[in-house]
């Protein structure tokens, strides 16, 4: 008897262990948040940069508060892409801790009024939040849902609140919703983009002092209204300008990086001994130019014309920087198509249209490829404590023109349906840098060509420095349209100048002529553009994120339909052959023990 109470009160002993170890061990959870991440491509994890930022008090020392409005009844794909953003937004507090709050909250609750009164505040005439609508089945019934994927984050600073409207889903046209099953797509593209829009919100908010970025001017380069979505792409990083240099010598006073876009007129000495003392005092360079020229009207109205030399001397300067700018047209099979009316098939691969092979340096990894319309071919010269980086190359198969090419339409002709512009068309030695980057300390393209006479009249404040006193980056690529927009014009209602804005299709991503005779040709022109901008003034915050790419597997249907049945046994047995199993186990360890006593 006195045995039996023993085991029974160790029974119980045991039993309430364990039922205290799993209250305590879910207590503990509660406030412990931790994950492995076992995928290949680290999908569940944050980028490096991304925990940097959110662990630097400096960055944002305030509280961040993130108002997220998606929540509420909605079908399973879209709670799926809510719990991912749950997900993010931990990780983020788990780095963070209480710099940042959020709180999901849905708006179809209330009375009708009360609603629409919040959708009207959310959308905020089409500057806030864009609404989603999506069709789904439910119950054998077609439904349709409004939804506000987005969020709004405040941080506040010396009691001053700025916020930020972040968009996750994109919107809908009213009368114009989704189909639930044309979402799939969307909803990829936007899980790969949740981190990147996130902190770039983030960095949208909290960012104090923006470096000063200036678009040069006076040469014939791209113009304010052909560089407009450039530029916002830049603006809420940068303080951007436009400079005229105008022979001052104090016309990059305050400036940490110029763009120079596709220049057509030669500079002066004076011009260039600027630019080149901003580059020795660490500015930061970045060239986009082409050294010939040709007119494409006339190789579409006659099938041919020459190519001119544009002299412009930029790249004698930057030639003593290590980089060497060639007076050729690239020819690549890897091109974008030409739509040429008089021909046979209406498009031709035009081998000069370049589609750019990205390197797997951090401004270009995992970005499509970049379209380069008449690009040079781009060299480096080996120079002492200067480190020389390719950027984007072309193919294997791909050969340099002559100098001052001549242009013909008749060209891919020549080549036959497999064209093979070189005899070996698979040689890694074939490729030929398209765009690149040198860094380090460099010496003055006027060291030893000045006057001395013009040297101690100089201010003090501007000696001329022969050598780089701090280490600078200069950036050139091999054409300087790459990034250039179409825009239209309206008359001002309020003066006589006329109002601008770039036409409402993205010519960084796709061709406009292309898309409309149904060729979806992507290239990654937009993303290769702010990459280059964010590593050369060194904020790398969320260069690694844009650049990392999550790839979704299909589903091989053919494996699917070979293998169903098998997975579907497999799927019915496995877990009957497991509690069968388990069973036997525990009647053979119960007939053991008892028949021991």
């Amino acid at each position: 008897m006195k045995q039996a109470l023993t085991k029974g009160l160790f029974n119980w002993t045991v039993l309430a262990l364990v039922g205290l170890a799993i209250i305590l061990v879910n207590v503990i959870g509660s406030f412990l948040y931790y994950k492995i991440d076992m995928t290949k491509d680290q999908r569940y994890s944050l980028a490096q940069s991304t925990e940097n930022f959110l662990a630097n008090k400096e960055n944002f020392e305030n509280r961040i508060s993130i108002q997220v409005y998606l929540e509420g009844n909605m079908p399973s794909e879209i709670k799926h892409f809510q719990t991912a953003l749950k997900d993010k937004l931990q990780d983020f507090k788990r780095i963070a801790g209480n710099r940042i709050e959020y709180l999901f909250t849905d708006i179809n609750v209330g009375s009708e009024e009360e609603i629409n009164a919040m959708r009207a505040q959310l959308y905020d005439k089409g500057k806030g939040i864009m609404p989603l609508e999506i069709l789904y089945m439910k119950d054998g019934t077609q439904s349709k849902v409004m939804l506000f994927p987005g969020a709004i984050m405040s941080y506040t600073v010396n009691g001053i609140t700025k916020e930020n409207v972040v968009q996750f889903l994109p919107g809908t046209q009213p009368g114009h919703p989704y189909s639930l099953e044309d979402m799939s797509e969307i909803m990829e593209t936007s899980l790969n983009n949740l981190e990147y829009n996130l902190i770039a919100s983030m960095r949208r908010l909290t960012q104090v002092n923006k470096p000063t970025i200036a678009f040069l001017q006076g040469h014939g380069e791209l113009t304010y209204q052909e560089t407009m979505r450039a530029r916002a792409l830049l603006a809420p990083y940068f303080n951007l300008k436009d400079v005229t240099l105008k022979d001052s010598i104090a016309a990059l006073n305050e400036v940490d990086g110029v763009i120079i876009a596709d220049p057509q007129i030669p500079y002066s000495d004076s011009s260039l001994y600027i630019l080149d003392q901003f580059v020795m005092h660490g500015g930061k360079l970045m060239v986009f130019m082409n050294t010939l020229t040709h007119n494409e009207d006339t190789l579409m109205a006659r099938g041919m014309t020459h190519s001119m030399r544009k002299n412009l001397r930029l790249d004698r300067l930057l030639f003593d920087y290590g980089i060497k700018i060639h007076e050729n047209y690239m020819m690549d099979v890897q091109c974008a198509p030409k739509i040429v009316p008089f021909a046979e098939s209406t498009f031709i691969p035009w081998f000069f249209h370049v589609m750019a092979t990205p390197s797997k340096h951090p401004i270009t990894r995992n970005v499509d490829p970049i379209l380069l319309k008449y690009a040079n071919e781009l060299s480096f010269v080996d120079l002492p404590n200067i480190k020389a980086t390719p950027l984007i190359t072309s193919s294997t198969n791909s050969i340099p023109s002559g100098l001052q090419p001549f242009v013909n339409l008749g060209l891919p002709l020549n080549y036959g349906k497999s064209p093979k512009l070189v005899d070996n068309p698979t040689d890694e030695i074939n490729k030929l840098c398209l765009g690149g980057m040198v860094e380090g300390y460099f010496n003055s393209h006027y060291n030893n060509r000045l006057p001395p006479e013009f040297v101690s009249r100089l201010p003090k404040k501007y000696a001329f420095l022969p050598k780089s006193n701090k280490e600078g980056k200069v950036l050139v690529i091999g054409n300087g349209t790459f990034f250039a927009n179409t825009y239209d014009s309206m008359p001002n209602p309020k003066g006589m100048n006329f109002l601008y804005r770039p036409n409402a299709f993205n010519e960084l991503k796709m061709d406009l002529d292309l898309y409309q005779r149904r060729i979806s040709l992507y290239y990654g022109n937009q993303e290769f553009f702010q990459n280059i901008v964010d590593y050369m003034m060194g904020d790398n915050s969320v260069l690694d994120i844009r650049s990392r790419q999550i790839d979704i597997k299909e589903i091989d249907k053919e494996k699917v339909t070979k293998f169903a049945g098998f997975y579907k046994t497999m799927n019915m047995l496995l877990p009957l052959g497991i509690i069968i199993l388990l069973s036997v186990l525990m009647n053979y360890i119960r007939t053991r023990r008892y028949a021991r006593n």
